[in-house]
């Protein structure tokens, strides 16, 4: 008998509404993901704390604090700092992709995203 799949827990970070629910949608329907979501970097790091997710996914640029912000503040409690983040970007510049996983940040996906495609680059870059 084959053991069940691993289910995921992920949570998404953007302060973009649509992006949160396309996200949810595609790691939940073809990742087969619990998906947890947060508008905000200050929201995402309660929820982080609470929930453990396996990943997090985080956008750059939001208002208030930012993903590196937000990713800075995840790897200071020790609660949340073994948590891996992938950042969520429409910046394309490999220099500032890496410096972003120069700050602890486990990879960087590309926004636009193919939402077919997004469960299994997520799990490329964290290894799963």
């Amino acid at each position: 008998m084959t053991p069940p799949a691993l289910t995921r827990r992920v949570l998404v970070v953007d302060d973009e509404e649509l992006i949160r629910e396309v996200v949810e949608v595609s790691l939940a329907s073809v990742g087969g993901w619990e998906v947890l979501t947060a508008s905000s970097g200050e929201e995402g790091l309660g929820k982080a704390a609470a929930a453990q997710p396996d990943a997090i996914l985080l956008d750059v640029m939001m208002p208030g604090l930012d993903g590196p912000g937000t990713l800075a503040r995840l790897a200071a409690d020790p609660a949340t700092a073994s948590i891996p983040v992938v950042f969520l970007s429409a910046k394309v510049r490999q220099s500032e992709q890496q410096q972003w996983v120069d700050l602890g940040a486990a990879g960087v996906l590309v926004k636009p995203f193919d939402p077919m495609l997004l469960a299994t680059q997520v799990a490329e870059v964290l290894g799963w």
